[in-house]
């Protein structure tokens, strides 16, 4: 089984629940572990939320956002092309404190992101462009 999936979509966290709907087509067959689902959708809205309030601060609302998703038999990849300037996130990592030292409601993404996935990055792709890629393995 091989299945990917693109979108566009304005640097505007209005669209979050467009861009969660788009995501559930990558679920059929329905992955029987509801948890790794709800997990690929915990990454998925952190990180586009990131992406728009961080990664695109400051650029217009119509600053596209590019995201890709591929499911196969063993894991689900998650890319989200963005603008902006370089932001070293293994370097944030381990900056971050743990989790429960985290206070307030806001500030927990990048380490909610990294304790689900199996596999994280944020690279510079091409001139001003960073991807933001997630994985999650499971077992079909």
């Amino acid at each position: 089984m091989f299945n990917k999936i693109n979108l566009q979509v304005n640097t505007d966290l209005s669209v979050a629940s467009q861009v969660v709907s788009w995501f559930e087509q990558l679920n059929h067959p329905q992955i029987t572990d509801i948890k790794i689902w709800w997990q690929c959708q915990t990454l998925l809205q952190e990180g586009f939320t990131n992406i728009v309030e961080h990664a695109h601060r400051g650029l217009p609302k119509e600053t596209p956002i590019l995201l890709e998703a591929i499911r196969n038999t063993e894991a689900i990849e998650i890319y989200i092309w963005a603008y902006g300037v370089a932001f070293d996130i293994e370097q944030k990592l381990k900056e971050l404190p743990e989790i429960e030292k985290i206070e307030g409601e806001r500030g927990r993404g990048l380490k909610i992101m990294s304790l689900l996935a199996d596999e994280i990055s944020y690279t510079r792709v091409a001139g001003d462009r960073y991807c933001l890629y997630m994985k999650k393995n499971y077992i079909a």
